[in-house]
């Protein structure tokens, strides 16, 4: 229970960061180098990799900083946590601009 509790702490602590605005010149090439190869060329998504370009900033912010945290939150969860964990939040807002930009 006191796991759950802190959990639900942390990922309403997560929900309530602000959205920081990025570079998404500086996210294209962290895309291309760190995202591409799973999520396509464009961000459509592959495969059962699922599309990511044009989604909300709130929405990815989210996910990308509770996958860095090591939290799961969908099947692809074991796959993203590593992919995740050395983004800065400069990193995540920039892929955030990139993304939201070629939606």
């Amino acid at each position: 229970m006191i796991r759950h509790l802190f959990t639900l702490t942390t990922l309403a602590g997560i929900a309530a960061m602000p959205v920081q605005a990025g570079d998404a010149a500086s996210g294209e090439g962290l895309y291309k180098d760190v995202c591409a190869a799973c999520h396509g060329r464009t961000g459509k998504g592959m495969a059962s990799y699922p599309r990511i370009a044009g989604k909300e900033a709130e929405y990815l912010t989210d996910r990308l900083t509770t996958y860095r945290a090591g939290e799961r939150v969908g099947p692809n969860s074991m796959l993203m946590i590593p992919m995740a964990v050395d983004l800065s939040d400069e990193d995540i807002a920039n892929l955030v601009a990139y993304l939201a930009k070629s939606g």
